[in-house]
């Protein structure tokens, strides 16, 4: 009674546990993969390091001070600093200064180098928000994959169900001597192709839930649960009355990649400054004040040399300085030029690169109205199509219940109609990810990311 009562509970244990695995919506399973891609890390380290560059670049404008000390023990023959004699002696000394420099002007390179970092902290981020709008494509394109491959088991199992009803029924009438033995092994042969497709569905929906799997960086997980897809009417609503160009605009508006190209030139352009910096004169004021103690400083106390006490001595040898300096670049082999040919070149490339990449976008956005238009239609026909041959099957079998047509003829309706189902569901979801993708061109949230 004890053993019955143990396994009753962990039934009631594995059936609550096998009711509470998570089910995962798009946007959980797109925050999830935000949060612990392992390559967006990357990118948001990089953010940091350029946040980072672009403060240093503020505090390099301030004034620079340096405090110095030293200890010096001079051996052997050397001048003695206090008179200027040559002596013959070990000589202990140490000196003290604080230094301050500031440079007035240096052609505005530091204030052009300052708005350049700003430009590439600001293109970095656009570029860390860029990856993770890709990483959510991806994880959408892995989770739409999975509710395809379902959606294809479904169909296998109704088709192994009705495979299985047909051989149990040729089997009853081979019993009774209706039907002959080879239609009973035809009847077989289709139920075990049914369960291979049947297997061979479920193989590629665990590979499917893996991709998924490492784009949100699940470790020791092999299964996930996702919504089921819910299939819904289509219309004939195309993207006809909609032009690339309006969604392209809506796009170049808000896409990092877009932004991030613009600022890129802005930085390239003051890159290109701070360059032109470096042939003009630059000019830079200093000042300081220091001492020192020397062990050969002496004074006479009551007819006997000693030496100066370092208190007295700081005081006495105390000294300031303030000064200027004047830098007129003459010729340095051409390298000041030579840096500012190549950040010509630079700006060059960066607008050639911002051409580019909107070029790109407009292309993807030209395909993705053109597909709509296609899958929209596609998808209605398929539908019709698939209508059809659940008509056409659904006559087959009351044929092939009579005795009309033999297994082999009622196989080739079964696979008309699995084909059609297959077809739409492909078409069907295939719309759907290419409407979502127009929706985020337009600038819809379709994703929640911040």
């Amino acid at each position: 009674m004890k053993i019955k009562t143990l396994f009753l509970l962990l039934l009631l244990v594995c059936g609550a546990t096998t009711s509470a695995q998570k089910v995962w919506t798009l946007d959980e399973c797109v925050a999830h993969a935000i949060e612990n891609n392992l390559q967006l890390n990357d990118f948001e380290l990089n953010t940091q390091s350029n946040k980072e560059t672009y403060r240093q670049s503020i505090r390099d404008l301030l004034p620079t001070v340096n405090g110095f000390a030293n200890y010096f023990i001079r051996f052997g023959r050397q001048v003695n600093p206090d008179d200027n004699s040559i002596v013959n002696t070990d000589i202990f000394s140490n000196n003290y200064s604080i230094d301050g420099a500031f440079d007035v002007f240096q052609g505005f390179q530091k204030i052009n180098t300052l708005k350049a970092s700003k430009f590439l902290y600001k293109a970095t981020k656009e570029e860390n928000l860029q990856q993770k709008y890709l990483l959510a494509f991806r994880v959408m394109s892995a989770y739409y994959d999975i509710q395809f491959i379902e959606g294809l088991i479904t169909i296998s199992q109704e088709q192994v169900e009705i495979s299985q009803t047909n051989y149990d029924l040729v089997n009853k009438q081979v019993e009774l001597g209706v039907m002959a033995g080879s239609d009973l092994y035809e009847a077989e042969s289709l139920l075990f192709q049914d369960k291979l497709l049947l297997t061979q569905n479920e193989n590629r929906l665990k590979a499917a839930k893996l991709i998924l799997l490492q784009a949100m960086n699940i470790e020791d997980e092999s299964d996930i649960t996702i919504l089921p897809e819910i299939i819904s009417e289509v219309g004939d609503k195309t993207l006809q009355a909609e032009v690339s160009d309006s969604i392209f605009v809506a796009a170049k508006g808000f896409m990092p990649s877009i932004k991030a190209q613009g600022f890129r030139i802005k930085a390239a352009r003051k890159q290109l400054a701070a360059a032109r910096g470096g042939l003009y004169p630059s000019l830079a004021v200093q000042a300081g004040i220091g001492t020192g103690y020397f062990e050969t400083q002496r004074d006479s106390i009551n007819g006997e040399l000693v030496t100066v006490p370092f208190r007295d001595q700081f005081e006495e040898n105390r000294f300031e300085y303030i000064g200027a300096t004047l830098n007129v670049p003459i010729f340095n082999g051409w390298a000041n030029r030579s840096r500012v040919k190549q950040q010509k070149i630079a700006l060059a490339r960066a607008k050639n690169t911002a051409k580019v990449t909107e070029q790109e976008l407009y292309q993807i956005i030209q395909q993705l109205v053109q597909e709509n238009d296609a899958l929209t239609v596609e998808t209605a026909q398929t539908e019709k199509g698939m209508e059809s041959q659940r008509l056409a099957f659904s006559i087959a079998q009351k044929r092939y219940e009579k005795g009309m047509i033999n297994a082999i003829e009622l196989g080739q309706a079964k696979t008309l109609f699995a084909t059609a189902q297959n077809q739409y569901l492909q078409a069907h979801l295939r719309l759907k990810v290419n409407t979502s993708t127009l929706d985020f061109y337009k600038g819809l949230p379709i994703f929640n990311i911040n």
